[in-house]
């Protein structure tokens, strides 16, 4: 075999993957962006490729990409300082915010970068001159800048479509001790 080439799989499915010549450390500022996935993460608004300048001393802090998305939300501190890399990120990434403004509790974190939200509201019957609660379960994407827990309120802004469910985007995080299952908790926002 060529040095540098690995075969996987048996004879009759040959599959080859070459050796990355340069290896993980040899890409400019690797340390300074989170590499969890196969693939090389960075900003698409950061270009890391530029030449060093002879004499010239190269600055330790990364450049990092980030935004006020309006609406006197404040940009979190973990997305001004994290390494996090997250396109669907509404204040690191290529995402705007648009539409509408929800409020809703986390009823589930179990996916990634992906939450559950609960919104409960109060549905009238004209003929027994009463209400009945109601809820509808909403996806809406999570930067890794926060870190809820179920029960936590959280806001929601519009954007546009992430994935086939979610169309909304955490804008912030109010911490919320709920005691027992969020499901069974009533709260009117």
């Amino acid at each position: 075999l060529a040095q540098g080439v690995y075969h996987f799989g048996s004879s009759h499915g040959l599959r080859s993957r070459t050796r990355d010549p340069f290896g993980p450390d040899s890409y400019p500022s690797t340390a300074a962006m989170d590499q969890t996935e196969k693939a090389y993460q960075k900003q698409d608004a950061v270009f890391i490729g530029s030449k060093r300048l002879l004499g010239k001393k190269s600055s330790k802090r990364s450049m990092r990409y980030w935004r006020n998305v309006g609406l006197s939300f404040t940009t979190p501190k973990e997305a001004k300082e994290g390494n996090f890399v997250d396109k669907k990120c509404p204040f690191t990434g290529n995402v705007s915010i648009r539409g509408k403004i929800l409020k809703g509790m986390v009823i589930s974190t179990k996916m990634k970068r992906t939450i559950i939200i609960r919104r409960n509201y109060l549905h009238y019957i004209k003929k027994f001159n009463r209400f009945e609660k109601r809820h509808s379960n909403m996806a809406a994407h999570c930067s890794p800048a926060f870190e809820p827990k179920e029960g936590d309120i959280v806001t929601v802004g519009q954007c546009r479509p992430l994935s086939k469910t979610v169309r909304f985007n955490v804008l912030k995080v109010e911490k919320n001790q709920i005691f027992g299952n969020p499901r069974k908790v009533f709260m009117l926002f």
